[in-house]
């Protein structure tokens, strides 16, 4: 089953090249979507993809690499929209 979502993470998420982190184990799973830098200093990060793939990126978004403090996430569910690859997009 197909599965779309998107993440708000808050944290220490940026400067310890948490976007590259998601963008690999994304590419590792097959799940589709972006993962960006917000102004607030806040990362955003759209899912997309086979449901149990989906699920187990949302635990990495929320683990992070090494040095990443995630303090909250918030998750909210998406319609699906075909993306066919996961980029890091730039403000």
């Amino acid at each position: 089953m197909k599965k779309s979502v998107r993440l708000y993470i808050n944290g220490t998420v940026q400067g310890v090249f948490y976007r590259m982190f998601i963008k690999d184990n994304a590419e590792k799973l097959n799940v589709k979507g972006f993962v960006r830098n917000l102004e607030d200093g806040r990362i955003e990060v759209f899912l997309e993809g086979d449901s149990e793939r989906v699920n187990q990126m949302i635990e990495l978004c929320k683990k992070g690499p090494r040095h990443s403090q995630i303090r909250d996430t918030q998750i909210k569910p998406e319609r699906f929209q075909d993306f066919r690859t996961f980029k890091v997009l730039h403000i």
